[in-house]
């Protein structure tokens, strides 16, 4: 069983279990004074896509976590991570930095957050690193990394089961960026409600070729 939670901007919180034996809490991209009030996370593997403040706040995260702010294959509590050198804009790095694409495997689910991604498409040899993913976050606000149309793009490279977008405008956020409907209408989708959390397991996941937009509430 997988939960997944949104805090907003880039910040996830994915809680992964198959028993008390074998649970893990996931945090990825804290971020600092952006407007939106970070909730209180605790964290055994903690990931940072790019040493940006609105992704990299890493002491407001409790607990003692396993770092990772690299690319590189890494394992702990039973979950593998996957870090993938990406860039932050489309010409490469030079504006922006690099940024870490991340891949994670826990309970027989595959996520994958693209941080602040800022290419237009991916290489074939990010898409080969990537690899089959069942749960895909991915930023859609623009300005700072792909808008709703790119990112609607990159989807279509990499085929996911689940789409949960992020990184884009929202009320009091301190960042001027597109909101998630350009997005939505860009996949088609206008009706989406959105949801506090999203619990899966590997058997619930939507078939091949009837993927899921989900939108998840900060």
């Amino acid at each position: 069983m997988a939960k997944l939670t949104w805090a907003g901007q880039a910040c996830f919180q994915l809680s992964v279990s198959n028993g008390k034996d074998h649970e893990a809490s996931i945090v990825i991209d804290p971020y600092g004074d952006i407007g939106l009030k970070l909730p209180n996370l605790s964290a055994d593997i903690l990931l940072v896509s790019h040493g940006h403040p609105d992704h990299n706040n890493i002491s407001a995260v409790k607990g003692d976590p396993f770092l990772i702010e690299t690319p590189g294959e890494y394992e702990a509590k039973g979950v593998f991570v996957q870090g993938i050198t990406s860039f932050h804009d489309e010409k490469e790095g030079k504006e922006r930095g690099q940024n870490t694409i991340y891949t994670i495997e826990a309970e027989d689910i595959r996520f994958c957050h693209l941080g602040d991604f800022g290419q237009k498409q991916l290489t074939d040899e990010q898409l080969e690193k990537i690899g089959r993913v069942d749960i895909l976050m991915i930023p859609v606000g623009g300005t700072y990394t792909i808008n709703g149309s790119e990112a609607a793009k990159v989807i279509g490279q990499i085929e996911p089961k689940i789409v949960i977008p992020m990184h884009y405008g929202l009320p009091k956020l301190k960042y001027e960026l597109d909101g998630v409907e350009k997005f939505l209408k860009a996949m088609g989708k206008n009706n989406v409600e959105p949801q506090d959390k999203l619990t899966i397991k590997s058997s619930g996941l939507p078939k091949e070729g009837a993927m899921e937009i989900v939108v998840l509430k900060a």
